[in-house]
């Protein structure tokens, strides 16, 4: 009786489970139960149960996510050319079941929004490492290449989010220095170039065909020209030929040997005639043929000796140039071996007149120092001499007058010791000659006196207390007088 209620009990149980955690996922959505199993299950387009209070349910969607992606800032090209890349991307998360783990991880219950914002960033990225290994003609000009090496590049690292890249389409490059638009003028200018090249070759073939066409025509009109006048002259010859029989007949009618003599002489006249004809006309063919070698060779050796004139012209030239630079370059090394050595002689004149005046000031120093010494000397000396005779007074004064006195009688009698001999009249001439030697002594004294007020006399009388007198003008006008009266007397001389 209570297995019944029981059985009841759990079949309620679990149909309450059933309606609680039944769940279904749509084709675009990704449904994770996670909870009580190790690893979450994983629901696309499918149902499935989630035990309540258990177990948790969680989804992604799988939906397409467009981006938008552009480059925030302009990125140099492997040719260094800064440009813009604006691509439209589809991307979604992956149905892989290690991606999509990875996804749950990452994106559990993420709008689309931020799963676009994230790849974003990551293929701007993988655009930028792109367009740096690429020149920019060769992204301009293959997109799907630049298009495949960003997917491939950026494949890896959205598969570690568990994103997968549906679509990636480069929709512009853009640059700001007009590169690209100047590619397009390039190519614009070839491929005009290329049709003006396809149509003057096309031109020149419709020449060609109609020059062709022409020349033709030309030769068909001349040869039916030609065979006309082929025909008109063998229907004259023929006439000819007809007329000639009907003479001939006629002739031998008439006169049979005559007629066949004066054709014969016609005949021979005519071909004789043709002969000569045809003689001129090789002669003149001849002649021509002489002239265009004549002329032909003339050109040839003018033409070979202008040029030959022409490189002997030239080759004088270069050698007369080439003597010329040789003259300036020799020229030019003896001027800068000249002005080399002119240099050095000035250098060397300057340092030896700067040693001689450096001498010069040496010696003069020197000089200078030894005329201030011995002017120290010689006044130290005088100024010693000075004291000396300050300290002496009038002893050395009368010490110095004995000394020169000797010498003043000596320079007084020195004039008589020019002559030969001296006669003199009267008693006592020999002492009045001392006497005339003693009063020119006592004339250098009074000299002395009037010329620098120094008194011998007194200095001696004052120094002697008065015991030498001096002598005095009058016995100098005595020993005149006694002169002047000895002189008189005629009688007695002696001779000195």
């Amino acid at each position: 009786m209570y297995a019944i209620p029981f059985i009841i009990v759990a079949v309620v149980l679990l149909v309450l489970i059933f309606i609680m955690g039944y769940v279904k996922a749509s084709p675009d959505t990704a449904i994770i139960i996670s909870g009580l199993r190790k690893k979450p299950k994983v629901l696309i387009g499918k149902a499935g149960i989630k035990i309540p209070f258990l177990e948790r349910k969680d989804t992604l969607n799988l939906q397409l996510i467009p981006i938008d992606v552009k480059t925030s800032s302009a990125v140099p090209t492997a040719d260094y050319i800064n440009i813009n890349v604006d691509a439209t991307v589809n991307v979604k998360i992956s149905d892989n079941p290690e991606r999509l783990q990875l996804a749950a991880q990452n994106f559990l219950n993420k709008n689309p929004d931020y799963i676009g914002r994230v790849a974003r960033e990551v293929l701007e990225g993988n655009v930028r490492e792109i367009v740096g290994q690429m020149a920019l003609e060769a992204m301009v000009s293959d997109r799907q290449e630049f298009a495949r090496l960003v997917k491939e590049n950026a494949e890896p690292d959205l598969a570690a989010m568990g994103l997968d890249i549906v679509s990636f389409n480069v929709q512009n490059f853009v640059d700001g220095n007009g590169v690209i638009e100047n590619l397009g003028v390039d190519n614009i200018v070839k491929i005009q170039k290329n049709a003006a090249i396809s149509r003057a070759e096309s031109e020149k073939e419709i020449s060609k065909a109609q020059a062709a066409a022409k020349r033709e025509a030309n030769e068909a009109e001349v040869n039916a020209e030609a065979d006309i006048a082929r025909k008109q002259n063998d229907l004259a010859i023929q006439k000819a030929e007809l007329k000639r029989e009907s003479d001939i007949k006629k002739a031998e009618a008439d006169a049979a040997y005559q007629i066949q003599a004066e054709e014969q002489r016609k005949t021979v006249e005519i071909t004789t005639a043709n002969a000569n004809i045809a003689k001129q006309e090789k002669e003149i063919l001849l002649k021509q043929k002489e002239a265009e070698v004549a002329e032909q060779a003339l050109n040839a050796q003018i033409k070979k000796k202008a040029e030959a004139d022409k490189f002997a012209k030239q080759q004088a030239a270069d050698a007369a140039l080439y003597e010329r630079q040789r003259e300036a370059e020799a020229q030019k090394f003896e001027t800068e071996k000249e002005a080399e050595a002119m240099k050095a002689q000035a250098e060397a004149k300057k340092y030896s007149m700067e040693q001689e005046a450096e001498g010069i000031r040496t010696r003069g120093l020197a000089e200078a120092e030894a005329i201030r010494a011995k002017a120290i000397a010689e006044a130290e000396g005088i100024e010693k001499k000075a004291e000396a005779m300050q300290k002496m007074g009038e002893a050395a004064v009368l010490e110095m007058y004995f000394k020169a006195l000797p010498e003043v009688v000596k320079n007084a009698a020195l004039p008589l010791a020019n002559v030969d001999s001296i006669t003199m009249y009267g008693d006592g001439n020999s002492a009045r000659l001392m006497q005339d030697v003693m009063g020119t002594v006592v004339q250098v004294t009074d000299g002395l006196k009037a010329s620098t007020g120094v008194d011998l006399s007194a200095v001696l009388s004052g120094f002697l207390g008065g015991k030498i007198a001096a002598p005095s003008a009058g016995a100098k006008g005595s020993s005149t007088a006694s002169k002047s009266s000895d002189d008189t007397s005629s009688d007695d001389y002696s001779e000195v």
